[in-house]
Protein backbone atom coordinates (compact mmCIF):
# COMPACT_ATOMS: atom_id res chain seq x y z
CA UNK A 1 0.00 0.00 0.00
CA UNK A 2 1.13 3.54 -0.71
CA UNK A 3 0.53 6.11 2.01
CA UNK A 4 2.25 8.67 4.26
CA UNK A 5 2.82 8.04 7.95
CA UNK A 6 1.30 11.46 8.69
CA UNK A 7 0.38 14.67 6.89
CA UNK A 8 3.98 15.94 6.98
CA UNK A 9 4.95 13.23 4.52
CA UNK A 10 2.93 14.98 1.81
CA UNK A 11 5.00 18.18 1.89
CA UNK A 12 6.98 18.95 -1.27
CA UNK A 13 7.11 17.62 -4.83
CA UNK A 14 4.64 20.29 -5.91
CA UNK A 15 3.91 20.54 -9.65
CA UNK A 16 5.19 22.90 -12.31
CA UNK A 17 2.34 24.24 -14.44
CA UNK A 18 2.73 26.07 -17.75
CA UNK A 19 1.11 29.52 -17.77
CA UNK A 20 -0.63 30.53 -20.97
CA UNK A 21 -3.02 33.50 -21.02
CA UNK A 22 -1.81 35.57 -18.08
CA UNK A 23 1.75 35.62 -19.49
CA UNK A 24 0.82 35.70 -23.17
CA UNK A 25 2.92 38.82 -23.76
CA UNK A 26 6.09 37.09 -22.46
CA UNK A 27 8.21 35.54 -25.22
CA UNK A 28 9.45 32.57 -23.17
CA UNK A 29 8.20 29.39 -21.51
CA UNK A 30 6.76 30.42 -18.13
CA UNK A 31 6.17 27.72 -15.53
CA UNK A 32 4.51 28.20 -12.14
CA UNK A 33 5.74 26.24 -9.13
CA UNK A 34 2.35 25.85 -7.44
CA UNK A 35 3.05 25.53 -3.71
CA UNK A 36 -0.63 25.36 -2.75
CA UNK A 37 -0.34 21.59 -3.23
CA UNK A 38 1.44 21.40 0.12
CA UNK A 39 -0.92 20.26 2.93
CA UNK A 40 -0.88 23.68 4.60
CA UNK A 41 -1.50 25.23 1.15
CA UNK A 42 1.72 27.23 1.08
CA UNK A 43 5.45 27.08 0.48
CA UNK A 44 6.00 27.76 4.19
CA UNK A 45 5.24 24.14 5.11
CA UNK A 46 8.72 23.22 3.88
CA UNK A 47 10.68 25.49 6.17
CA UNK A 48 8.31 24.99 9.11
CA UNK A 49 9.31 21.32 9.29
CA UNK A 50 13.00 22.11 8.80
CA UNK A 51 13.13 24.82 11.47
CA UNK A 52 11.38 22.63 14.05
CA UNK A 53 13.50 19.57 13.30
CA UNK A 54 16.72 21.59 13.58
CA UNK A 55 15.54 23.16 16.86
CA UNK A 56 14.75 19.71 18.23
CA UNK A 57 18.15 18.41 17.19
CA UNK A 58 20.14 21.08 19.03
CA UNK A 59 17.88 21.27 22.07
CA UNK A 60 16.27 24.69 21.52
CA UNK A 61 12.84 23.01 21.39
CA UNK A 62 12.06 20.57 24.19
CA UNK A 63 9.24 17.96 24.34
CA UNK A 64 5.86 19.48 25.21
CA UNK A 65 7.20 22.98 24.58
CA UNK A 66 5.47 26.04 23.14
CA UNK A 67 6.41 27.34 19.68
CA UNK A 68 6.10 31.12 19.29
CA UNK A 69 6.32 32.94 15.99
CA UNK A 70 5.47 36.23 14.29
CA UNK A 71 3.84 35.32 10.99
CA UNK A 72 1.76 36.67 8.13
CA UNK A 73 -0.27 33.46 8.44
CA UNK A 74 1.32 30.89 6.16
CA UNK A 75 4.32 30.05 8.33
CA UNK A 76 1.93 29.76 11.25
CA UNK A 77 -0.11 27.19 9.32
CA UNK A 78 2.98 25.11 8.55
CA UNK A 79 4.14 25.29 12.16
CA UNK A 80 0.64 24.29 13.32
CA UNK A 81 0.69 21.10 11.26
CA UNK A 82 4.07 20.12 12.68
CA UNK A 83 3.01 21.09 16.22
CA UNK A 84 -0.08 18.86 15.96
CA UNK A 85 1.92 15.85 14.80
CA UNK A 86 4.75 16.36 17.30
CA UNK A 87 2.71 17.46 20.29
CA UNK A 88 3.71 21.12 20.73
CA UNK A 89 1.65 24.18 21.63
CA UNK A 90 1.73 27.12 19.21
CA UNK A 91 1.29 30.88 19.62
CA UNK A 92 1.11 32.89 16.38
CA UNK A 93 1.62 36.65 16.51
CA UNK A 94 0.09 38.27 13.42
CA UNK A 95 -0.34 41.84 12.15
CA UNK A 96 -3.83 43.28 11.77
CA UNK A 97 -3.45 43.79 8.00
CA UNK A 98 -3.55 40.04 7.41
CA UNK A 99 -6.79 38.54 6.14
CA UNK A 100 -9.43 37.27 8.56
CA UNK A 101 -9.30 33.94 6.76
CA UNK A 102 -5.66 33.48 7.78
CA UNK A 103 -6.48 34.16 11.43
CA UNK A 104 -9.50 31.84 11.38
CA UNK A 105 -7.49 29.03 9.76
CA UNK A 106 -4.74 29.31 12.39
CA UNK A 107 -7.30 29.06 15.18
CA UNK A 108 -8.93 26.11 13.43
CA UNK A 109 -5.68 24.12 13.65
CA UNK A 110 -5.20 24.85 17.33
CA UNK A 111 -2.96 27.91 17.35
CA UNK A 112 -3.44 30.77 19.76
CA UNK A 113 -3.53 33.97 17.69
CA UNK A 114 -2.28 37.32 19.02
CA UNK A 115 -3.05 40.30 16.73
CA UNK A 116 -0.76 43.37 16.65
CA UNK A 117 -0.99 46.73 14.83
CA UNK A 118 0.68 47.01 11.43
CA UNK A 119 1.54 50.73 11.40
CA UNK A 120 4.26 50.71 14.06
CA UNK A 121 8.05 50.53 13.92
CA UNK A 122 9.64 47.07 14.23
CA UNK A 123 11.19 48.18 17.54
CA UNK A 124 7.84 49.38 18.92
CA UNK A 125 6.77 47.14 21.82
CA UNK A 126 3.42 46.65 20.05
CA UNK A 127 4.93 45.35 16.80
CA UNK A 128 4.57 41.69 16.04
CA UNK A 129 8.37 41.34 16.11
CA UNK A 130 8.54 42.76 19.65
CA UNK A 131 5.46 40.93 20.95
CA UNK A 132 6.82 37.60 19.65
CA UNK A 133 10.12 38.11 21.47
CA UNK A 134 8.40 39.20 24.67
CA UNK A 135 6.08 36.20 24.69
CA UNK A 136 9.05 33.89 24.17
CA UNK A 137 10.78 35.44 27.19
CA UNK A 138 7.67 35.17 29.37
CA UNK A 139 6.51 31.68 28.37
CA UNK A 140 8.14 28.71 30.14
CA UNK A 141 9.63 25.97 27.93
CA UNK A 142 9.11 28.00 24.76
CA UNK A 143 11.04 28.53 21.55
CA UNK A 144 10.90 31.67 19.39
CA UNK A 145 11.17 30.55 15.77
CA UNK A 146 12.19 33.90 14.19
CA UNK A 147 11.76 32.81 10.58
CA UNK A 148 13.42 36.04 9.40
CA UNK A 149 16.82 35.25 10.89
CA UNK A 150 16.53 31.47 11.31
CA UNK A 151 18.76 30.12 8.55
CA UNK A 152 17.00 26.75 8.60
CA UNK A 153 14.39 28.66 6.57
CA UNK A 154 16.60 29.16 3.51
CA UNK A 155 18.28 25.78 4.06
CA UNK A 156 14.92 24.04 3.60
CA UNK A 157 14.61 25.55 0.12
CA UNK A 158 18.25 24.79 -0.70
CA UNK A 159 17.64 21.15 0.20
CA UNK A 160 14.13 20.75 -1.24
CA UNK A 161 12.59 23.44 -3.47
CA UNK A 162 15.71 24.21 -5.49
CA UNK A 163 16.47 20.57 -6.35
CA UNK A 164 12.83 19.97 -7.27
CA UNK A 165 12.82 22.87 -9.74
CA UNK A 166 16.15 21.80 -11.24
CA UNK A 167 14.91 18.23 -11.72
CA UNK A 168 11.48 19.23 -13.06
CA UNK A 169 13.01 21.55 -15.69
CA UNK A 170 15.79 19.04 -16.49
CA UNK A 171 18.27 21.79 -15.69
CA UNK A 172 16.87 24.05 -18.42
CA UNK A 173 15.65 26.81 -16.07
CA UNK A 174 17.13 30.22 -16.98
CA UNK A 175 15.24 32.56 -14.60
CA UNK A 176 13.62 32.20 -11.19
CA UNK A 177 11.06 34.83 -10.14
CA UNK A 178 9.63 34.99 -6.62
CA UNK A 179 8.22 37.41 -4.05
CA UNK A 180 10.59 38.22 -1.21
CA UNK A 181 9.49 38.40 2.44
CA UNK A 182 11.69 36.53 4.90
CA UNK A 183 14.04 35.77 2.02
CA UNK A 184 14.21 32.05 2.69
CA UNK A 185 12.73 30.92 -0.62
CA UNK A 186 14.69 33.19 -2.94
CA UNK A 187 17.98 32.64 -1.12
CA UNK A 188 17.69 28.89 -0.70
CA UNK A 189 16.46 28.21 -4.22
CA UNK A 190 18.83 30.81 -5.67
CA UNK A 191 21.88 29.30 -3.97
CA UNK A 192 21.10 25.81 -5.24
CA UNK A 193 20.33 26.91 -8.80
CA UNK A 194 23.41 29.13 -9.12
CA UNK A 195 25.60 26.28 -7.87
CA UNK A 196 24.17 24.19 -10.70
CA UNK A 197 24.39 26.99 -13.28
CA UNK A 198 25.81 30.44 -12.35
CA UNK A 199 24.09 31.96 -15.41
CA UNK A 200 20.59 31.44 -13.98
CA UNK A 201 19.05 34.80 -13.08
CA UNK A 202 17.29 35.22 -9.75
CA UNK A 203 14.66 37.98 -9.64
CA UNK A 204 12.96 39.22 -6.48
CA UNK A 205 9.51 40.79 -6.40
CA UNK A 206 9.21 43.67 -3.91
CA UNK A 207 6.36 46.00 -2.98
CA UNK A 208 6.11 49.75 -2.47
CA UNK A 209 6.64 50.43 1.23
CA UNK A 210 9.47 47.89 1.45
CA UNK A 211 13.25 48.44 1.60
CA UNK A 212 14.56 45.51 -0.45
CA UNK A 213 14.93 46.96 -3.95
CA UNK A 214 16.73 50.15 -2.97
CA UNK A 215 18.98 48.36 -0.49
CA UNK A 216 19.97 45.80 -3.14
CA UNK A 217 20.79 48.53 -5.66
CA UNK A 218 22.48 51.07 -3.38
CA UNK A 219 23.33 49.41 -0.07
CA UNK A 220 21.26 52.10 1.64
CA UNK A 221 18.60 51.15 4.18
CA UNK A 222 16.24 54.05 3.48
CA UNK A 223 13.63 54.49 6.21
CA UNK A 224 11.80 56.97 3.97
CA UNK A 225 10.86 53.99 1.79
CA UNK A 226 9.00 52.36 4.67
CA UNK A 227 5.24 52.87 4.83
CA UNK A 228 2.14 50.76 5.19
CA UNK A 229 1.03 48.66 2.24
CA UNK A 230 -1.75 46.20 1.49
CA UNK A 231 0.07 43.41 -0.33
CA UNK A 232 0.59 40.41 1.94
CA UNK A 233 3.54 38.04 2.25
CA UNK A 234 6.25 40.09 0.52
CA UNK A 235 8.33 43.13 1.36
CA UNK A 236 9.81 44.10 4.72
CA UNK A 237 10.80 47.06 6.86
CA UNK A 238 13.81 45.11 8.15
CA UNK A 239 16.67 43.18 6.56
CA UNK A 240 16.19 39.50 7.48
CA UNK A 241 19.35 37.40 7.71
CA UNK A 242 17.74 34.93 5.31
CA UNK A 243 17.92 37.44 2.46
CA UNK A 244 21.24 36.83 0.71
CA UNK A 245 21.41 39.84 -1.61
CA UNK A 246 24.54 38.47 -3.33
CA UNK A 247 22.42 35.71 -4.87
CA UNK A 248 19.75 38.07 -6.25
CA UNK A 249 20.28 39.61 -9.69
CA UNK A 250 17.62 42.28 -9.30
CA UNK A 251 14.29 43.39 -7.86
CA UNK A 252 11.19 44.95 -9.35
CA UNK A 253 8.45 46.61 -7.31
CA UNK A 254 4.73 46.00 -7.80
CA UNK A 255 1.91 48.24 -6.58
CA UNK A 256 -0.83 47.06 -4.23
CA UNK A 257 -3.41 47.52 -6.96
CA UNK A 258 -1.48 45.55 -9.59
CA UNK A 259 -0.83 42.72 -7.12
CA UNK A 260 -4.55 42.49 -6.31
CA UNK A 261 -5.70 42.74 -9.93
CA UNK A 262 -3.27 40.07 -11.14
CA UNK A 263 -4.19 37.76 -8.27
CA UNK A 264 -7.69 37.69 -9.74
CA UNK A 265 -6.37 37.38 -13.30
CA UNK A 266 -4.48 34.19 -12.45
CA UNK A 267 -7.71 32.59 -11.21
CA UNK A 268 -9.81 33.83 -14.14
CA UNK A 269 -7.32 33.19 -16.94
CA UNK A 270 -5.40 30.12 -15.71
CA UNK A 271 -7.83 28.44 -13.29
CA UNK A 272 -5.18 28.56 -10.56
CA UNK A 273 -6.60 29.86 -7.28
CA UNK A 274 -3.62 31.42 -5.54
CA UNK A 275 -2.83 34.27 -3.19
CA UNK A 276 -1.81 37.90 -3.24
CA UNK A 277 1.95 37.37 -3.60
CA UNK A 278 1.34 35.29 -6.73
CA UNK A 279 -0.42 38.26 -8.31
CA UNK A 280 2.55 40.45 -7.43
CA UNK A 281 4.94 37.86 -8.86
CA UNK A 282 3.12 37.67 -12.19
CA UNK A 283 2.90 41.45 -12.57
CA UNK A 284 6.59 41.68 -11.66
CA UNK A 285 7.41 39.02 -14.23
CA UNK A 286 5.56 41.02 -16.90
CA UNK A 287 7.54 44.10 -15.89
CA UNK A 288 10.73 42.09 -16.51
CA UNK A 289 9.67 40.63 -19.86
CA UNK A 290 12.42 42.40 -21.83
CA UNK A 291 14.94 40.21 -19.96
CA UNK A 292 13.50 36.98 -21.40
CA UNK A 293 14.22 35.31 -24.74
CA UNK A 294 12.11 32.73 -26.64
CA UNK A 295 14.37 29.85 -25.61
CA UNK A 296 14.27 30.78 -21.89
CA UNK A 297 12.54 28.77 -19.17
CA UNK A 298 11.17 31.10 -16.51
CA UNK A 299 9.93 29.60 -13.23
CA UNK A 300 7.71 31.74 -11.00
CA UNK A 301 6.74 30.52 -7.55
CA UNK A 302 3.16 30.80 -6.28
CA UNK A 303 3.37 30.93 -2.49
CA UNK A 304 -0.11 30.19 -1.17
CA UNK A 305 -3.81 29.60 -1.76
CA UNK A 306 -6.47 32.10 -2.80
CA UNK A 307 -8.72 30.72 -0.05
CA UNK A 308 -6.87 33.00 2.38
CA UNK A 309 -7.92 36.11 0.47
CA UNK A 310 -11.61 35.47 -0.22
CA UNK A 311 -12.57 38.47 1.94
CA UNK A 312 -10.00 40.69 0.24
CA UNK A 313 -8.71 40.39 -3.33
CA UNK A 314 -11.55 38.06 -4.32
CA UNK A 315 -14.23 40.30 -2.81
CA UNK A 316 -15.65 42.91 -5.21
CA UNK A 317 -16.67 45.31 -2.45
CA UNK A 318 -13.19 45.22 -0.87
CA UNK A 319 -11.59 45.84 -4.27
CA UNK A 320 -14.04 48.60 -5.14
CA UNK A 321 -13.49 50.45 -1.86
CA UNK A 322 -9.78 50.69 -2.64
CA UNK A 323 -10.22 51.64 -6.29
CA UNK A 324 -8.74 48.30 -7.40
CA UNK A 325 -11.77 46.99 -9.29
CA UNK A 326 -11.39 47.71 -12.98
CA UNK A 327 -14.90 48.95 -13.69
CA UNK A 328 -15.82 51.14 -16.62
CA UNK A 329 -17.37 54.30 -15.19
CA UNK A 330 -18.38 55.94 -18.43
CA UNK A 331 -21.32 58.17 -17.50
CA UNK A 332 -22.62 60.42 -14.75
CA UNK A 333 -25.28 57.83 -13.87
CA UNK A 334 -22.53 55.34 -12.97
CA UNK A 335 -21.15 57.72 -10.35
CA UNK A 336 -24.47 58.46 -8.65
CA UNK A 337 -26.11 55.03 -9.02
CA UNK A 338 -25.41 54.04 -5.41
CA UNK A 339 -27.17 57.07 -3.91
CA UNK A 340 -29.99 57.94 -6.32
CA UNK A 341 -32.52 57.15 -3.59
CA UNK A 342 -30.96 59.58 -1.12
CA UNK A 343 -32.34 63.08 -0.71
CA UNK A 344 -30.06 65.81 -2.05
CA UNK A 345 -28.93 68.08 0.78
CA UNK A 346 -29.75 71.73 -0.03
CA UNK A 347 -30.00 75.07 1.73
CA UNK A 348 -32.46 77.90 0.94
CA UNK A 349 -31.50 81.46 0.13
CA UNK A 350 -33.08 82.91 3.26
CA UNK A 351 -31.58 80.37 5.66
CA UNK A 352 -28.66 81.50 7.79
CA UNK A 353 -25.05 80.57 7.13
CA UNK A 354 -25.07 78.72 10.47
CA UNK A 355 -27.76 76.41 9.07
CA UNK A 356 -25.53 75.49 6.12
CA UNK A 357 -22.59 74.82 8.46
CA UNK A 358 -24.73 72.55 10.65
CA UNK A 359 -25.89 70.65 7.57
CA UNK A 360 -22.32 70.18 6.35
CA UNK A 361 -21.31 68.77 9.72
CA UNK A 362 -24.31 66.48 9.97
CA UNK A 363 -23.89 64.97 6.51
CA UNK A 364 -20.07 65.23 6.33
CA UNK A 365 -20.12 67.17 3.05
CA UNK A 366 -18.20 70.16 1.70
CA UNK A 367 -20.61 71.67 -0.85
CA UNK A 368 -24.32 72.49 -0.78
CA UNK A 369 -26.56 73.73 -3.61
CA UNK A 370 -28.66 76.80 -2.80
CA UNK A 371 -32.34 76.85 -3.88
CA UNK A 372 -35.34 79.16 -3.90
CA UNK A 373 -38.84 78.67 -5.27
CA UNK A 374 -37.51 78.84 -8.83
CA UNK A 375 -34.90 76.09 -8.44
CA UNK A 376 -31.12 76.13 -8.08
CA UNK A 377 -29.84 79.68 -7.76
CA UNK A 378 -26.45 79.34 -6.09
CA UNK A 379 -23.98 77.22 -4.11
CA UNK A 380 -21.80 77.35 -1.01
CA UNK A 381 -18.74 75.34 -0.09
CA UNK A 382 -16.61 75.10 3.02
CA UNK A 383 -13.77 77.12 1.49
CA UNK A 384 -16.02 80.10 0.76
CA UNK A 385 -17.58 79.95 4.22
CA UNK A 386 -14.15 79.79 5.84
CA UNK A 387 -12.94 82.86 3.95
CA UNK A 388 -16.12 84.78 4.75
CA UNK A 389 -15.81 83.90 8.44
CA UNK A 390 -12.20 85.09 8.59
CA UNK A 391 -13.31 88.47 7.24
CA UNK A 392 -16.48 88.78 9.35
CA UNK A 393 -17.16 86.58 12.39
CA UNK A 394 -20.84 87.63 12.26
CA UNK A 395 -21.32 86.02 8.87
CA UNK A 396 -22.90 82.94 10.50
CA UNK A 397 -26.00 85.02 11.27
CA UNK A 398 -26.40 86.32 7.72
CA UNK A 399 -28.63 84.77 5.05
CA UNK A 400 -27.02 82.37 2.61
CA UNK A 401 -27.87 84.59 -0.37
CA UNK A 402 -25.26 87.11 0.83
CA UNK A 403 -22.36 84.66 0.64
CA UNK A 404 -23.43 82.13 -2.00
CA UNK A 405 -21.57 81.62 -5.24
CA UNK A 406 -22.74 80.61 -8.69
CA UNK A 407 -25.06 77.57 -8.99
CA UNK A 408 -23.43 74.24 -9.84
CA UNK A 409 -23.65 73.17 -13.50
CA UNK A 410 -26.34 70.58 -14.25
CA UNK A 411 -25.69 67.56 -16.48
CA UNK A 412 -27.76 64.64 -17.73
CA UNK A 413 -27.44 61.02 -16.56
CA UNK A 414 -25.97 60.13 -19.94
CA UNK A 415 -23.19 62.73 -19.76
CA UNK A 416 -19.75 61.13 -20.05
CA UNK A 417 -17.30 61.36 -17.16
CA UNK A 418 -14.84 63.14 -19.44
CA UNK A 419 -17.43 65.84 -20.12
CA UNK A 420 -18.42 66.06 -16.45
CA UNK A 421 -14.80 66.58 -15.46
CA UNK A 422 -14.53 69.64 -17.69
CA UNK A 423 -16.96 71.50 -15.42
CA UNK A 424 -14.55 71.28 -12.49
CA UNK A 425 -12.18 74.17 -11.86
CA UNK A 426 -10.65 76.09 -8.96
CA UNK A 427 -13.93 78.02 -8.80
CA UNK A 428 -16.27 75.04 -9.11
CA UNK A 429 -16.08 71.87 -7.01
CA UNK A 430 -19.28 70.06 -7.94
CA UNK A 431 -21.78 69.19 -10.68
CA UNK A 432 -25.47 68.37 -10.30
CA UNK A 433 -26.97 65.40 -12.14
CA UNK A 434 -30.59 65.59 -13.33
CA UNK A 435 -32.14 62.23 -12.39
CA UNK A 436 -35.03 62.89 -14.81
CA UNK A 437 -37.64 62.34 -12.10
CA UNK A 438 -37.68 65.85 -10.65
CA UNK A 439 -34.74 65.10 -8.35
CA UNK A 440 -31.01 65.73 -8.57
CA UNK A 441 -27.78 64.30 -7.15
CA UNK A 442 -24.34 65.78 -6.78
CA UNK A 443 -20.91 64.74 -8.12
CA UNK A 444 -17.85 66.23 -6.42
CA UNK A 445 -14.16 66.28 -7.26
CA UNK A 446 -13.69 63.56 -4.65
CA UNK A 447 -16.13 61.32 -6.53
CA UNK A 448 -14.08 61.73 -9.71
CA UNK A 449 -10.78 61.09 -7.88
CA UNK A 450 -12.18 57.81 -6.54
CA UNK A 451 -12.69 56.66 -10.15
CA UNK A 452 -9.06 57.24 -11.09
CA UNK A 453 -7.05 54.08 -11.79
Amino acid sequence: MEYSENILGTIGNTPLVKLNKVTAEVDALVLAKVETFNPGNSVKDRMAVKMIEDAEADGRLQPGGTIIEGTSGNTGMGLALVAIIKGYKLICVISDKQSKEKMDILRAVGAKVVVCPTDVEPTDPRSYYSVSKRLAEETPNSWYVNQYDNLSNSLAHYEQTGPEIWKQTEGKITHFVVGVGTGGTISGVGKYLKEKNPNIKIWGIDTYGSVFKKYHETGIFDENEIYSYITEGIGEDILPKNVDFSLIDGFTKVTDKDAAVYTRKIALEEGIFVGNSAGAAIKGLLQLKEHFKPEDVVVVLFHDSGSRYVGKMFNDDWMRERGFLEEDFAKAEDVVKDHVDKQLVVVRTEELVSHAIDRMRKHDISQIPVVDITGFVGSVDETDLFRSYMVDKNVIDKPIKEVMGKPFPIVKLSTSIEEVSRFFSKDNDAVLVDLENGNHQIITKSDIIRLMK
